[in-house]
């Protein structure tokens, strides 16, 4: 006779971290504000390389809006820009080794 299965879930495991009253304590994080909200920028430029490889990583990757604190509509703008400057060689795919 094979061995019973358990059941998705079973057993909780204990929290990990510090506690207060059972539940775990969130942080606060303070809201990234947008760069472009702040600089007034209208429409991002694709042969503006200085601002846009910023809003790259090292290895050429874009920084997604959570990291970089963009705003959707900028983000966006920032995204298409990007693509544009790397079809037409203004900005590498990757990061030169």
């Amino acid at each position: 006779m094979p061995p019973k299965r358990e059941m998705k879930g079973g057993r909780k495991k204990p929290t990990k971290g510090p506690v207060k009253g059972g539940l775990e304590r969130k942080r606060f994080v303070r809201r990234k504000s947008c760069k472009f909200c702040a600089d007034k920028v209208e429409e991002i430029d694709f042969r503006d390389t200085a601002r846009l490889s910023k809003a790259t990583s090292e290895r050429g990757k874009i920084l997604p809006r959570r990291i970089a604190g963009n705003c959707a509509k900028h983000q966006r703008q920032l995204s298409r820009a990007v693509k544009r400057a790397r079809s037409i060689a203004l900005m590498p795919y990757v990061a030169a080794e």
